[in-house]
């Protein structure tokens, strides 16, 4: 199990291969479609994103209410490839990594090695125990995207997989090949 912090740091990125099971803390943020198209449409006009991007690390995830006592309800990755389309341009101003799961374009992996940046995978159906590892949860951007709407997370020890890392590797491919022999 390799401990990261977030934002995330080059040298450490550098270092991870596919399969690396991963313990993230620190401070994250998440956005889901809706978000991506908001956050790129700042970036197009000129405008600071609500966040710093810089090392950030992105949960593609619309967390359900908390309920009573908790800081969130329950907070599952929801499927990548539709985030795919804005990913490039939030790499471009400092994104590093992105939380979710399924695979990911052939842009995006080639974002990812261009721009050195990595793709954890969230077990989906675990969206309760992910939720455990959240300590922070505030909405920073677009409230009137509900669920949606941008919030920044602190977690502590959230178990992720890297999926695809900054060397071209693909978990998924690789599983397919490995399955074939």
């Amino acid at each position: 199990m390799i401990k990261l912090n977030a934002p995330l740091k080059l040298k450490d990125i550098r270092e991870l291969k596919i399969g690396d099971q991963i313990s993230l803390s620190g401070v994250i943020y998440t956005a889901r479609d809706s978000a991506h198209q908001k956050l790129v449409d700042l970036l197009k006009v000129g405008i600071e994103l609500p966040f710093d991007p810089e090392g950030s690390v992105i949960f593609y995830v619309g967390p359900s209410p908390a309920k009573p006592g908790q800081v969130i309800g329950a907070a599952g990755p929801t499927t990548s490839y539709r985030m795919d389309p804005f990913v490039i341009d939030l790499m471009k101003v400092g994104m590093k990594g992105m939380i979710g799961k399924g695979s990911r374009s052939a842009e995006v992996k080639k974002g990812l090695i261009e721009y050195t940046g990595v793709y954890f995978g969230a077990t989906g159906g675990a969206a309760a125990l992910l939720a455990k590892t959240i300590t922070e949860a505030e909405v920073i951007a677009f409230p009137e995207l509900g669920p949606e709407a941008v919030r920044r997370l602190v977690v502590k020890d959230m178990p992720l997989i890297v999926v695809n890392d900054c060397h071209g590797g693909d978990l998924y491919e690789k599983g397919v090949e490995d399955y074939k022999k």
